[in-house]
C-alpha cells in the first residue's frame, strides 16, 4: 500500500501542474487515456513480456488516479470515501456469494441501498 499512497500523491502534484496547463481537461483526460491505455494492456497479455505488462498496467493505475485528483478538485469526491466504498461493496458481494448469495442478488440490494443514501443525502441538503 505504501506505493499506492506514494503514487497518489505524485498524482496530487500533477493535478496542480495541469490546473495551469492548456492540454488537460481535468478528470475526462485521464478517463479517455484509460480506454488506450487498456487497449495497450489487452496487446501486452499474449506476448509474454511479463514487464512490458506491468508497465502497461502501471500506467492505468496512473490515469485512474489522476483522474481521481482532477475529480477531488472539481466534484469533491474523496479518494479515501471511494475506496472505504469499493470495500465494503465487494467485501458485501463475496461474503454473500461465499454465503450462497447471488451476485445479481447483493447488487440489487445494494443499488437501493445506494440509491436510499442518495435521496437522504438530498432531503437533508434542501431542509438544512
Amino acid at each position: 500500500m505504501k506505493y499506492f499512497e506514494t503514487l497518489l500523491m505524485i498524482a496530487r502534484r500533477k493535478s496542480i501542474i495541469d490546473a495551469d496547463s492548456k492540454w488537460s481537461e481535468g478528470a475526462r483526460t485521464y478517463l479517455g487515456e484509460m480506454n488506450n491505455e487498456i487497449a495497450e494492456v489487452c496487446a501486452e497479455l499474449s506476448s509474454g513480456r511479463q514487464f512490458y505488462l506491468e508497465d502497461e498496467l502501471g500506467d492505468v493505475l496512473w490515469d485512474y488516479l489522476n483522474a481521481l485528483a482532477a475529480l477531488e478538485k472539481s466534484h469533491g469526491i474523496s479518494v479515501e470515501k471511494v475506496l472505504q466504498r469499493a470495500c465494503r461493496k465487494y467485501e458485501e458481494r463475496i461474503s454473500g456469494i461465499e454465503n450462497g448469495e447471488l451476485w445479481k442478488d447483493i447488487k440489487a440490494r445494494q443499488k437501493l441501498a445506494l440509491e436510499k443514501e442518495q435521496k437522504d443525502i438530498s432531503v437533508a441538503k434542501k431542509e438544512g
